[in-house]
C-alpha cells in the first residue's frame, strides 16, 4: 500500500504533465464547409519574425487522413503569397511548410490517424528545418527572407486562413509553441512535459482542459466556428501522455505522476492513503462503445481509458452496421448486439476480447430479434431486459460470457418495455425507467443475475423516463439522461442491494436521449447523446465519480459522433 502526496498527482510527467489539448471538429470536406479554429491575434508583432531565428511547434494528432488540414496559418485572411508560415497536413499524409505562394518543404514521414506526432519548424541563418519527432523530416535555405505578420493581422489555428471551413483539422492540437529564437538546432528527443514560456516566447497556447482560448504571451486567442452548423473549437483533457496502458516494466510513479520525493514527514492534509489494488494496476479500466446511429446504421467499436478520459480510439469494427447496440461484459470479453430494423431485423450477438483491439466475431444469437434493451453482466452471465421490435417485448434472455452460443430464456420484466437503462452488482442486475405504448415510465426492477425468474419490484426513480444511461460500481448504480419525451440531464443513484426509490444525484453537461454508460467500479462515463439541437447527435463523455454526488463534468470525445451505441467496460460494478 502506498502513501500518495495528493497535492502533487496530476497525471503522466508529475506536476509538469501535459494536461490539456484543443479539439478541431472539422466535417473533412476540402472546400468549405463546417469547421472550428483559434483566431490568434498578432498584437505587438509578436508573431512577425522579421530575419531573425524563431520556432513553431506543436503536438497535433488527426482523426482522420488523405485530406488537406492546416496546422498553423500565418498568413491572414486571403493572402497566400505574403511572407509567413502554413504549416499543413497534406493529403498525401506528409507535413508541409508553405511560405512565399510556394510549399519549401514537404516531409517525408508518412502521418497515420489516431496518433500523437510532435512538428516543429525552425529558422536560423536563413535554414528552415522541419522536425517530425524530434527528426528532420527536411530543410529549405532561404537566406533573404523577411517575414511579416498576418496580412489582417491575425492568424489561424486549425484552419485556413480564410476562416470558411477550407482544410480544417478534424483532430487535436496541444501545446502550440511561437519563439524568436531557436530552440532546436539539431535532432532531439520530443519533450514529455508540457512546454514552458522561453524568455523569447510570443506564444504559447492549447494546453488547457478547461478554457478553449488560455495563453501565453501577448496575442489574444478568440475560438469560432466558420458557419451556424458548425460546433467550434473546444478544450479537451486529450494530451499526448494521455495513459495508455500500465506497464510493470516503468516505474508507476514517473508514468502516472505520482511523486514520491522531497518530502519527510507525514501530513493528513496533503497525503491520501489509496486502497490496495485497482482496476488500472490489474491491466484494467478500458470501456468499448459499439456500433450505434451515426446517422445512419455504424459499425465502429472504440475505446477509452476510463480513468484518463481523452478521445475515443479506433478499436475494430462489428461485421455490420448497427443502429441500435446494447453490450455487456466479462473482465475479458465484450459481447453486443447487431440490430439492422426495422427494414432487416437481426438477432446477432457479436464479441471481442477487450485487452487486445480488432474486429468482432459471431458470438450467437438472441432469443427474439428485438432493440433498446436494458442490459446487466457479472463476471459470468450477461443479461438482456425489454426492447421493441413492432411490439414491446418483457422477455429477460441470459447468455454465458466464456462460452460462445445462442442466448435463452431467464424470465419477463414486470411489464413489456422498451428503453430501459441497466446497472448490476456482482449477483443484482437493476433496469430503471423505459416507455411502455403512450407513457414514459418511472419504475425500477431488479433480479438475481444467477437464479432465472421474473424481475421484482425495486422502487422509482425521480422522474419517469425512457433510454437512461446505466452504470454502476460495486454498491451504487446511477441512471442519467433520457426523454420524458423531453431530453433531459437527470442524474439519480440508488444503492443496488437496498430497494426502495432513486435519489438525485446531479445534472449531466447536456441533457440528451440515447446515450450509453460504461464504469471502472470509481467513474462512471456517459457518451453518444441524441441532442435536441443541431448538430442531432453527440460525440461528447462525461464523466461523474459514482460514490459522490455532484454534476457530471466534461471528459472527452467519442471517437464518432453518434447515439443508440453499447457500452462496456472490464472493471464495471458487477467485476470483483
Amino acid at each position: 500500500m502506498g502513501i500518495l502526496r495528493a497535492d502533487r498527482i496530476t497525471g503522466l510527467g508529475g506536476a509538469n504533465a501535459i494536461t490539456g489539448s484543443v479539439s478541431f471538429p472539422h466535417d473533412g470536406e476540402v472546400s468549405a464547409g463546417e469547421s472550428g479554429a483559434l483566431q490568434v491575434h498578432n498584437e505587438n508583432d509578436a508573431l512577425t519574425f522579421g530575419t531573425g531565428d524563431f520556432t513553431v511547434e506543436f503536438w497535433f494528432y488527426a482523426n482522420r487522413v488523405g485530406v488537406v488540414q492546416n496546422l498553423y496559418d500565418g498568413r491572414g485572411t486571403g493572402s497566400g503569397s505574403n511572407t509567413a508560415v502554413l504549416i499543413r497536413l497534406s493529403d498525401s499524409n506528409n507535413i508541409q511548410f508553405f511560405t512565399t505562394n510556394a510549399f519549401r518543404i514537404t516531409g517525408s514521414t508518412t502521418i497515420i490517424k489516431n496518433a500523437w506526432y510532435h512538428v516543429a519548424l525552425t529558422r536560423t541563418s536563413g535554414t528552415h528545418t522541419l522536425y517530425v519527432n524530434g527528426s528532420s523530416d527536411g530543410t529549405w535555405s532561404q537566406s533573404s527572407l523577411t517575414y511579416t505578420g498576418p496580412t489582417n493581422n491575425f492568424a489561424v489555428i486549425g484552419s485556413d486562413d480564410n476562416r470558411d471551413g477550407r482544410y480544417g483539422l478534424n483532430g487535436y492540437i496541444s501545446n502550440l509553441r511561437v519563439a524568436k529564437e531557436l530552440i532546436y538546432s539539431a535532432a532531439f528527443s520530443v519533450p514529455t512535459t508540457a512546454l514552458a514560456p522561453t524568455s523569447n516566447t510570443t506564444l504559447l497556447c492549447c494546453q488547457s482542459p478547461g478554457n478553449v482560448n488560455a495563453s501565453f504571451g501577448d496575442p489574444i486567442l478568440t475560438a469560432f466556428a466558420s458557419n451556424t452548423n458548425s460546433k467550434g473549437p473546444e478544450a479537451s483533457r486529450f494530451t499526448p501522455n494521455s495513459p495508455v496502458g500500465f506497464s510493470t516494466t516503468t516505474d508507476v510513479g514517473s508514468q502516472y505522476g505520482t511523486t514520491f520525493d522531497g518530502f519527510g514527514n507525514f501530513v493528513t492534509s496533503t497525503y491520501m492513503v489509496p486502497p490496495g489494488g485497482n482496476a488500472r494496476e490489474r491491466n484494467r479500466g478500458r470501456a468499448l462503445f459499439g456500433g450505434g446511429e451515426a446517422p445512419t446504421r455504424n459499425e465502429t467499436i472504440d475505446f477509452i481509458e476510463i480513468q484518463s478520459g481523452g478521445i475515443g480510439q479506433d478499436f475494430g469494427d462489428l461485421t455490420s452496421g448497427s443502429n441500435s447496440t446494447d453490450a455487456v461484459s466479462s473482465k475479458t470479453r465484450a459481447v453486443f448486439t447487431v440490430w439492422n430494423g426495422p427494414a432487416s431485423y437481426k438477432n446477432v450477438l457479436e464479441y471481442v476480447t477487450i485487452a487486445t483491439t480488432g474486429n468482432a466475431a459471431d458470438f450467437g444469437d438472441q432469443t427474439v430479434e428485438t432493440e433498446q434493451e436494458g442490459t446487466a453482466s457479472n463476471d459470468i452471465y450477461g443479461v438482456f431486459a425489454g426492447g421493441y421490435n413492432l411490439a414491446y417485448f418483457n422477455q429477460i434472455e441470459r447468455i454465458t460470457l466464456a462460452t460462445l452460443g445462442n442466448a435463452t430464456d431467464f424470465g419477463d420484466l414486470i411489464t413489456s418495455i422498451v428503453g430501459v437503462g441497466g446497472a448490476a452488482d456482482t449477483t443484482r442486475g437493476i433496469f430503471a425507467g423505459g416507455i411502455v405504448p403512450g407513457a414514459t415510465q418511472n419504475v425500477i426492477q431488479y433480479i438475481t443475475i444467477a437464479s432465472a425468474g421474473n424481475a421484482t419490484d425495486f422502487g422509482d426513480l425521480t422522474s419517469a423516463r425512457r433510454n437512461p444511461a446505466g452504470t454502476s460500481d460495486s454498491t451504487r448504480g446511477i441512471f442519467s439522461g433520457g426523454s420524458t419525451p423531453t431530453y433531459v440531464n437527470t442524474i439519480d443513484f440508488i444503492t443496488i442491494q437496498t430497494t426502495g426509490n432513486a435519489t438525485d444525484f446531479g445534472d449531466l453537461v447536456t441533457a440528451g436521449d440515447n446515450a450509453t454508460s460504461a464504469s471502472n467500479n470509481t467513474r462512471g462515463i456517459i457518451g453518444g447523446h441524441y441532442l435536441s439541437g443541431s448538430p442531432h447527435l453527440s460525440n461528447i463523455i462525461e464523466s461523474v465519480i459514482i460514490q459522490t454526488a455532484g454534476n457530471a463534468v466534461d471528459y472527452g470525445d467519442l471517437f464518432l459522433a453518434r447515439a443508440q451505441l453499447g457500452a462496456c467496460s472490464d472493471s464495471h460494478g458487477g467485476l470483483s
